[in-house]
């Protein structure tokens, strides 16, 4: 089972991540846009959705768009959660305990592309 760690080695590989705490927990950034976050359970989030991430580990990460996020939960909604808050859209929450870590490597790097400037997206496909 993959964890916060392993997104901090995926993160550190990719030009110009940084983290962050945040008042939700851990947070990525490519030059200062935020692209994967530990999730909190807000007031906010359905309360369905507020259980599993107040009882286990969830991660957000940013997707190109609200198509990729709907698949995403549609192909795997036992690892997906079809829902968190409507701030940093368009995204996608996922279950750490139900994903593999190729799969949360290739998350995290393609949020980190949503985010990245053209030269960092450069610098990181030339290494």
């Amino acid at each position: 089972m993959p964890t916060l760690d392993d997104v901090r080695r995926i993160a550190g590989r990719l030009p110009g991540s940084e983290e962050r705490a945040t008042a939700g927990g851990a947070a990525w950034f490519v030059r200062s846009k935020l692209y994967a976050w530990e999730c909190h359970p807000w007031p906010s989030i359905p309360d369905d959705m507020r259980a599993i991430v107040a009882s286990e580990l969830v991660v957000a990460v940013k997707v190109a768009d609200e198509l990729d996020a709907r698949a995403l939960v549609e192909m795997e909604p036992d690892v997906f959660l079809r829902t968190t808050t409507r701030w940093s859209e368009p995204k996608v929450a996922f279950r750490m305990a139900r994903i593999d870590e190729q799969h949360l490597a290739e998350l995290v790097t393609e949020a980190w592309r949503v985010q990245a400037p053209r030269y960092l997206r450069g610098e990181f496909d030339t290494t």
